[in-house]
Parts: structure tokens; C-alpha cells; sequence
């Protein structure tokens, strides 16, 4: 496998890591040895190093004393505390873009991606759709305009992503969903209805949580 600028490489190599433990390729539980990424990528062992611990900021792994890195169990309680701090994450980017835009133009990005997930359904694209999902909220960070807000949402993206795969993988019903809230939303947004957009995003949180935990419950 090749890494290329921008991203740093131990960023890339998280990336990397962090798409597999998304997709289930690497199970909860499952060791991640240094050595073994190492030779599988052909990077250095520290660039591996510091790419376990971005992995482990984001929650998807744990590095423990004498134990080294394994694949973080995903658990209901995880599933349910997760979506209870991003429920409120997103209602603070949703009230930002209504609070904020002054012009159509500002809302294109938002149609565009609304057109993407649209094409991704259609095509039962799962991992495009779970990507765009959360590239709605990198579009709506310039309206909050808060780089506190930005590093909790980019950091918490992968474990919610993981989440969201494994609800997805097994209801595709699921994006139908998300496609008519992500509508709703936009109404509420071009209207600036505060209290609707609380609404509509805490519904939503709320079933995926739900979906997620059947997911959980079946696996």
C-alpha cells in the first residue's frame, strides 16, 4: 500500500487501520501488533506507534500495560453514551447553519451532499453514504465557526462511523431514513426553526441508537 501527502503518515496509517476496524475487518477484541502493520505497510515502527495512539484518541482502540493495542469492544452502554453527546454536537451545528446563512449559496454544499447520499442509496452504497453523512457536519463547521466543536466532532466521526456501518450493513432500510430526516432538516434550516431542528435531530439520534443496539443485539 502507498501513503501520500497531505496527511501525515501516521495519520494515514490510522486511516487506514480505522477503516478496517469500521468495516469489522478487525474484530473487538483483536490484538494490533506494531510489528505485524509495520512490515504489512512498510512504514516505520514509530509512525505505526503514533498512529495507534490517534486510533486510540478516537476510541477505537485501547493500549494497555504489557497487553498492547486491541480493538475496543463495542458495547450498548458505548453505543447509547456516544449518541447522546452527538445528538447535542449536531443539534449546535444545525442551529449554527440556521443561525448563520444569509445567502442560497451558503446552503449549496448541503444540496450537493444531500444529491451524493441520494446516488449512494440508489446504488446501496453503505460506505460512501456513511461518509457523506458526517461530511454534512464538516460542511456546517464554518457556520459554528468553533474549533473546539470541530476537534470533538473529527475525533468522535470514526467511533459514530463504526456505529453507524454496523446498523447499516444490516438494515439499508436505514438510508431511506436518514435521506428523509436529512430533508427535514434542510426545511427547518432554511426556515431558522430552532426548536424544529432540536426535533428533527434528537428523533434521529434517538433511532439510530435504536438501530444500532439491534445490530448490537443480533451480532
Amino acid at each position: 500500500m502507498t501513503f501520500k501527502a497531505p496527511d501525515s503518515l501516521a495519520e494515514q496509517i490510522a486511516h487506514h487501520l480505522a477503516e478496517r476496524i469500521i468495516r469489522g475487518d478487525l474484530k473487538p477484541g483483536e490484538r494490533i501488533q506494531e510489528q505485524k502493520v509495520t512490515l504489512a505497510l512498510n512504514v516505520s515502527r514509530g509512525s505505526v506507534r503514533e498512529a495507534l495512539l490517534i486510533l486510540e484518541r478516537r476510541h477505537l482502540i485501547a493500549i494497555l500495560p504489557r497487553r498492547g493495542a486491541h480493538v475496543t469492544e463495542l458495547t450498548a452502554h458505548k453505543v447509547q453514551s456516544l449518541c447522546t453527546l452527538m445528538s447535542e454536537l449536531y443539534i449546535l451545528l444545525g442551529n449554527a447553519v440556521a443561525q448563520r446563512w444569509r445567502e442560497q449559496a451558503d446552503l449549496a454544499p448541503f444540496l450537493q451532499l444531500q444529491q451524493r447520499l441520494t446516488a449512494s442509496f440508489e446504488r446501496e452504497d453503505i460506505r460512501t453514504f456513511v461518509e457523506d453523512s458526517f461530511n454534512v457536519m464538516r460542511a456546517a463547521f464554518p457556520f459554528a465557526d468553533n474549533p473546539y466543536l470541530q476537534e470533538t466532532v473529527e475525533n468522535l466521526q470514526p467511533a459514530m462511523s463504526r456505529a453507524y456501518y454496523l446498523a447499516l450493513e444490516r438494515r439499508k432500510a436505514e438510508m431511506s431514513e436518514y435521506l428523509n430526516l436529512f430533508a427535514q432538516l434542510l426545511g427547518a434550516v432554511v426556515a431558522r426553526d430552532l426548536p424544529l431542528i432540536r426535533t428533527v435531530l434528537a428523533s434521529y439520534a434517538q433511532r439510530s441508537c435504536d438501530s444500532v443496539l439491534s445490530a448490537l443485539a443480533v451480532g
